[in-house]
């Protein structure tokens, strides 16, 4: 493990990574795994999820240049699937890690990106979301280890900015038709109301 607490392939993987989105200037945010890890406490985790704001005619030339870092699609028609679904998934050839950057489009994803925080992964610099937007993705996601994963950040992290966090949450609950992902979210904040 690095002193980030993360596989010291998932560092090589990262380092090759931002040296790749920085020089093309491709605003970006990692999130899921890597970014708990850091916000919070280690986790397993057994990919790279990243989001980035590129207009879609960029992105054939964008993945041209991943080449030259190490990161080539890992599916098929990788292009005609981020048409569909917004995501480019790769891997990166030296570590065999998956990466899967998904190509905002929502106001939240280009907010989230520009509030990105700097934090030290072992002698570079990785962008993550804040604690708040974060939180925001996790309680969207909804999966069991997306909850567990809020938990853990509302543990570590003091003085959240949950008007915001609340605001978000509930406009996607409502753009989704998903009042639960309100209801989850208060519950978490209600178990934790002694320590934020």
């Amino acid at each position: 493990m690095s002193e980030a607490g993360l596989p010291v392939s998932f560092e090589a993987t990262l380092h090759a990574l931002t040296r790749w989105l920085e020089s093309e200037h491709v605003p970006y945010a990692a999130i899921g795994g890597v970014a708990v890890s850091l916000l919070a406490f280690p986790r397993a985790t057994q990919d790279i999820d990243v989001v980035i704001w590129l207009d879609e005619s960029l992105w054939a030339s964008f993945i041209s240049a991943g080449e030259g870092y190490g990161f080539t699609p890992r599916i098929g028609e990788a292009l005609e699937f981020a048409a569909r679904a917004r995501v480019l998934l790769l891997r990166h050839r030296v570590s065999g890690i998956s990466i899967d950057i998904s190509c905002g489009g929502l106001p939240f994803e280009r907010e989230m990106i520009e509030r990105a925080i700097s934090l030290p992964v072992g002698e570079m610099e990785l962008k993550v979301p804040t604690p708040e937007d974060l939180i925001i993705t996790k309680a969207v996601a909804q999966r069991a280890k997306d909850l567990i994963d809020i938990e853990a950040i509302l543990t570590v992290r003091k003085n959240l900015d949950l008007a915001r966090v609340r605001y978000w949450t509930e406009e996607f609950a409502s753009a989704l038709e998903m009042p639960e992902l309100t209801a989850s979210l208060e519950r978490l904040l209600q178990k934790h109301a002694l320590r934020i």
